[in-house]
């Protein structure tokens, strides 16, 4: 059977926050009634390149497939493979730098809708690069932000991506000098960086907020520190089986006897009322995201669809 390629360009054609969105709450709803399937990412690696494989099916959504990225000294390559779901022969393959980023900001974008309070309008945002953009875009998707904060490092690079982002999200994004600036007092904080050490301080942290944390996935990096698990009345995750394996940030909380794995919720169960998420106004709210295959894979299916109806990609055969 003739295997169908999208590049990036070709996804990005097609690929919108509004699908990923819609995409990624019905990848998790279908975990959460067992109609799918996510194993936690393996890893294996040579002395100069790492591979990452994570793989999933979701029977009802008729999807089933991996997505595999290596990782170098010359960047990040990344491709989704999805197999036909009644045959089992390779259907599509999709290059997914693009594809990834707006799976991960949708996650947030999802648990932020459950989590945050409805009234939520202000965000202090951690991180400049492409994380960091999708994550806003999908925030400002779900809650109706009017004014936003964004720290990073470089001076010049967080003052062009507040342009940026203020340009694509029509709302207020202001870069500025001090990390703090970018937490306290605001109603949603999201850290989006590759930093190992902790960037985001529990002292920071006031009542009420909703913290997105999707930087880390290996058990040796931390965007928090341990107070910021203290102050936290509920904490998600996309899946507790693989935070178990690369959830740095709740490393050092467990170890200190902070957090207990019996209080760490699934986001799927929390979307389908399992259980209450949060009870009061002044809760503060925590999703830890890792990244999960079920998402890229779902995500995959539809943009496959969608660039079939549009005539695009090319067959391989």
């Amino acid at each position: 059977m003739p295997i169908l390629y999208l590049t990036e360009d070709e996804v990005a054609r097609v690929l919108t926050m509004d699908l990923a969105l819609e995409t990624t709450a019905a990848a998790f709803r279908k975990m959460a009634l067992d109609e799918a399937v996510n194993i936690p990412r393996q890893r294996c690696q040579t002395d100069h390149v790492m591979l990452h494989v994570l793989p999933a099916a979701a029977k009802t959504l008729g999807a089933i497939g991996f997505k595999a990225y290596t990782t170098s000294k010359a960047g990040a390559r990344f491709h989704v493979t999805l197999f036909d779901p009644k045959q089992g022969g390779i259907a599509a393959m999709v290059e997914a730098d693009l594809l990834g980023q707006f799976r991960t900001g949708a996650a947030s974008g999802v648990a932020t809708k459950k989590l945050s309070r409805p009234d939520a309008s202000t965000v202090g945002l951690f991180g400049t690069g492409k994380q960091a953009r999708t994550q806003l875009l999908a925030v400002c998707k779900v809650r109706g932000v009017k004014k936003v904060r964004v720290y990073g490092r470089d001076a010049e690079r967080r003052k062009a991506f507040a342009a940026r982002l203020a340009e694509e999200t029509g709302v207020e994004v202001v870069p500025v000098e001090k990390a703090e600036d970018a937490a306290r007092g605001l109603d949603i904080v999201i850290t989006a960086t590759s930093a190992r050490e902790p960037v985001l301080f529990g002292e920071w942290v006031s009542e009420g907020q909703h913290l997105n944390l999707i930087g880390s996935n290996f058990l040796g990096k931390t965007e928090s520190d341990v107070e910021v698990f203290r102050r936290a009345q509920v904490v998600a995750v996309d899946s507790r089986e693989q935070a178990k394996l690369e959830a740095g940030d709740f490393d050092g909380a467990i170890k200190a006897g902070v957090l207990h794995w019996s209080d760490v919720h699934e986001l799927a169960p929390l979307l389908v009322g399992r259980y209450p998420g949060r009870e009061s106004p002044s809760d503060v709210t925590l999703f830890k995201s890792l990244g999960l295959g079920v998402e890229d894979v779902a995500l995959a299916v539809r943009v496959v669809e969608l660039a079939k109806q549009q005539g695009l990609g090319k067959e391989l055969l």
